[in-house]
């Protein structure tokens, strides 16, 4: 006769030489919290909380958890809640990118350590659900990813606004002189006015759109808004999933495919969703052993078209998709492109969850397959002497009269460059120029920020230009707008091209070719590489160490290489 794994409090046993000593001592302190033996007995669900002080939304995770905790209760197993790192996006120096794959460790570490026979994924903000998710491929433990679900916008001044592209709309109207000092004061307290994530398709929404389309997370819930009952209602189903997860067994592992990936890239097209959502897909599939190609991306991309219709590349709203039938309604329309065999948490096929979709939809929002936003979708990825190994460009969020151009680069060396020229009114610069930013990459110790979206030099913005082609190895944040060339590898910091472009020199940007090219001569481009000093000394110790010693390219989704699944 088999023997039966332990369950619950009996995993994972504390070691001290006798295990039924540790059996009996571990229950004995959990009495001390007040469980009776009977709870004791059940199989655990664990509720990984990135709830933080630091993090503005997730301030509704109490009330959120105690939801999940309810539902767990109800199917029969014990719900033990447990703290992870929590990355508030605008809380975080140098970027909270610098400490996703600490968070990823953490939560990882805690599903492996801790007695528990699932996991609810408790996570919003931008890089919250990318860790969580990477932590969860590794362990492999059943796992159920809950979103923290989007703010409301705010009705102001007879318009609607919302975090964080309208953020970003107000302050270049400030720096062009349009908005002043008071006005942007009382625009900064209305556009961020309910718990949840950014109300646009920025990063938070486009992983939790993302999530959805993997099978981690319950269909239907990734567009559910923080303040909505829906939401709460979400919670609870979530955590009787996790219940059900245990006595099925169903693994991340046999979620996250290869085919479940190329689903989840074709709604991230499809939705206009953000750049980063490249990198930190290609970082959760790398826990898998799933490699993302660029250049396949660039396929899928020809053939996915773009069907909803959201700022920052639209008009609407995460609210308003969730009406409009959510991302459930996305992939209906996707179907001939999906595949739809891929399991999900619910227990059944991504083909039986769309079957049982709701057929209404909000065409104002989501577009039909035949009648689309745009024909191709919202990313591509760009290649040539500049980008050897590649760069990302959000075509759905850029202006098509920049596309196909030579420009003259206008060069920062560095962030604090950048601070201090771009708005010297004596910086050599016109609008057809290309703005170039240097050593922001991954280990430019910068850590990669969200610094791509360089702002337009204050002169041009009150001259009324509003978009320029700018290049960086840095991010951008997925509510920004322009035509912004991002994730450049080789990154400068390690002596990529990028590092070797100067004040003059001539680049070639084809969206059509998908190429950026550096027109310089090989010979001039060797006397430069001779020259190059790397930006920064290494870190001597602590995590900043470990971060620089082993953390990757942006094609390889910027995860420690001892981390990615072989």
């Amino acid at each position: 006769m088999s023997e039966t794994k332990p369950k619950g409090l009996a995993k994972g046993l504390t070691n001290y030489g006798d295990p039924a000593f540790s059996l009996y001592l571990r229950r004995s302190f959990a009495k001390s919290m007040g469980y009776s033996g009977e709870m004791l007995a059940r199989p655990v669900v664990g509720i990984a909380d990135s709830k933080s002080g630091f993090n503005n939304c997730h301030r509704h995770f109490p009330e959120l958890i105690e939801a999940v905790k309810r539902g767990v209760l109800a199917a029969g197993a014990l719900p033990i809640e447990f703290p992870t790192v929590s990355l508030g996006e605008v809380f975080l120096s140098p970027t909270s990118m610098m400490f996703r794959n600490l968070m990823s460790i953490d939560v990882e570490e805690m599903i492996r350590a801790q007695p528990m026979d699932a996991v609810v994924l408790v996570g919003g903000c931008d890089k919250t659900v990318p860790a969580q998710l990477m932590g969860a491929a590794s362990a492999d433990l059943p796992a159920v990813q809950l979103l923290a679900g989007p703010m409301m916008p705010t009705s102001f001044h007879g318009e609607r606004l919302g975090a964080c592209t309208d953020c970003r709309r107000f302050w270049a109207l400030h720096r062009a002189g349009k908005v002043d000092g008071s006005e942007i004061e009382i625009i900064e307290g209305n556009l961020a006015t309910t718990a949840g994530t950014c109300a646009v398709m920025g990063t938070a929404s486009t992983m939790a759109s993302i999530a959805e389309a993997l099978g981690m997370a319950l269909p239907g819930s990734a567009a559910i808004p923080a303040v909505h009952a829906d939401r709460l209602r979400a919670a609870e189903a979530s955590g009787r999933c996790a219940v059900e997860l245990i006595k099925t067994g169903l693994k991340p592992s046999q979620i996250i495919t290869e085919k479940s990936v190329e689903n989840a890239l074709r709604v991230l097209l499809a939705i206009g969703g953000s750049t980063n959502a490249i990198v930190h897909l290609t970082a959760i599939a790398g826990r898998a052993g799933i490699r993302i190609d660029l250049k396949h991306l660039n396929q899928l991309s020809d053939s996915t078209p773009v069907l909803v219709d959201l700022k920052p590349t639209g008009q609407h709203y995460m609210s308003d998709l969730y009406a409009a039938g959510g991302v459930g309604a996305v992939m209906r329309e996707l179907k001939p492109l999906l595949h739809l065999e891929c399991m999900t948490v619910a227990g059944i096929t991504l083909g039986e969850v769309l079957e049982g979709h709701p057929a209404w939809v909000d065409r104002a929002v989501v577009k039909p397959f035949k009648e689309p936003l745009a024909k191709e979708g919202g990313l591509v990825a760009l290649f040539g002497s500049l980008a050897p190994n590649g760069a990302i460009l959000k075509r759905s969020a850029a202006d098509p009269k920049l596309f196909e151009r030579e420009g003259r680069a206008v060069v920062f060396s560095s962030l604090d460059d950048l601070s201090a020229r771009i708005d010297d009114p004596q910086l050599d610069v016109t609008a057809d120029d290309f703005l170039v930013l240097q050593n922001a990459g991954p280990k430019s110790g910068y850590a990669m920020p969200e610094a791509g979206y360089l702002p337009i030099p204050q002169k041009l913005a009150r001259a009324g230009v509003k978009d320029m082609v700018r290049i960086s190895d840095a991010r951008m944040s997925g509510t920004a707008y322009g035509t912004i060339v991002l994730h450049v590898s080789p990154e400068s910091a390690v002596g990529g091209p990028l590092a070797l472009v100067r004040n003059g020199d001539r680049i070639r940007l084809s969206v059509k070719s998908r190429t950026i090219d550096l027109a310089v001569p090989d010979d001039e481009l060797r006397k430069r590489k001779v020259a190059w000093q790397p930006p920064v000394a290494p870190p001597t110790r602590g995590y900043a160490k470990l971060y620089m010693d082993h953390v990757l390219q942006a094609e390889h989704g910027c995860d420690f290489d001892f981390l990615r699944k072989a």
